[in-house]
């Protein structure tokens, strides 16, 4: 045996060594139902994934004295707080878009034609 046998014969596996092929790529698992498509996964685990984040999660809000009835409370008293400002703010934000939008949006556009003409 030569050298460079020794060497090929060190750097293949056994598996290959009889002239076997190396599997093509493995396919990637696809979920078969819509079900499983819109939940990421099987029911089953989506559920003992979420129950175990619920554990660990309640565990923090526990631990940082915070309860689900106080937090739901304060999204009311917060959603009663913007209602009660009126429809102003959102005339107000809606003036803040079209301010930016008037400098954001020639700003792209002169950048997308820039690069459309260094992409050539």
């Amino acid at each position: 045996m030569t050298n460079e046998q020794d060497l090929y014969s060190r750097a293949t596996p056994r598996w290959l060594e009889n002239g076997a092929q190396p599997e093509a790529k493995m396919p990637q698992w696809t979920p078969a139902s819509p079900i499983d498509r819109f939940l990421g996964g099987s029911p089953g685990a989506v559920v003992l994934k979420l129950i175990f984040v619920s554990l660990v999660v309640g565990a923090l809000m526990m631990w940082l004295d915070l309860h689900p009835v106080d937090l739901w409370r304060g999204l009311v008293r917060f959603a009663n707080r913007i209602w009660s400002l009126g429809f102003d703010a959102v005339r107000e934000v809606g003036d803040y878009i079209l301010a930016g939008a008037m400098v954001v949006l020639p700003i792209w556009l002169i950048l997308r034609l820039l690069n459309m003409r260094h992409a050539r």
